[in-house]
């Protein structure tokens, strides 16, 4: 099992679940039914919230795969000047409070870069949240080109887990971090990427296709 995931729970969890579970449990002892009902059930939510399946991406090492759980946002190109000629796609994706939070890379490389930047919390659905709201920025050097996958903290989500360091390899699907109680992540593209998804599209991290990142996207 990846150190990152303990019985399919991510690991940073435990620390929230354990102790409402516990207490829970030893109150049983002491007839406080009602208040260990509560506990438990709370435990098992957070439980729940803290989920990691196992995800299996499809074939095709050049197929970019969702980073994270939710529904599309929007897919559109922005100025990003770590991409050649200073364009990117960008995919949004938001998480709901009841989505599998952990966050995959979209394609296998070596973490470039990790740029964490403080910010204010506004609702990700908020346009300019990515920008303006704190979020954390971890770049991949894949054999099909330079990707970026950003973590954005929203109103309830403050704060962001990243599992990764700089230079370390990643899988295609491998964990890279998660975001707390409902948030946005986007990723950026090689511009031209083949992108199979549109707005309003479900995705699940590490098991959805995005698209196909074509051998002259990093020359487009």
């Amino acid at each position: 099992m990846d150190k990152k995931t303990i019985l399919f729970i991510a690991t940073p969890g435990w620390p929230f679940i354990l102790p409402p579970l516990v207490i829970g449990l030893a109150l049983l002892f002491f007839g406080w039914y009602a208040t260990s009902a509560i506990l438990i059930l709370l435990g098992l939510y957070i439980a729940f919230f803290f989920r990691d399946p196992m995800r299996v991406p499809p074939q095709g090492d050049d197929i970019a795969v969702s980073p994270a759980d939710g529904r599309v946002l929007y897919v559109d190109e922005v100025d990003h000047a770590a991409f050649p000629g200073g364009r990117a796609r960008r995919i949004g994706i938001m998480l709901t409070i009841f989505n599998v939070h952990v966050n995959r890379a979209p394609l296998a490389g070596t973490v470039q870069s990790i740029e964490y930047k403080p910010g204010k919390f506004h609702n990700a659905l908020f346009d300019k949240s990515s920008e303006l709201n704190e979020h954390n920025r971890i770049g991949l050097a894949s054999r099909h080109g330079y990707i970026e996958v950003r973590q954005i903290a929203g109103a309830i989500a403050r704060r962001i887990v990243c599992y990764v360091r700089q230079g370390e390899t990643v899988e295609r699907a491998g964990r890279i971090g998660m975001i707390r109680f409902g948030s946005r992540t986007e990723v950026y593209l090689p511009i031209g990427t083949e992108i199979w998804i549109q707005k309003g599209n479900r995705v699940w991290a590490g098991a959805t296709a995005l698209g196909r990142v074509l051998a002259n996207a990093r020359q487009s």
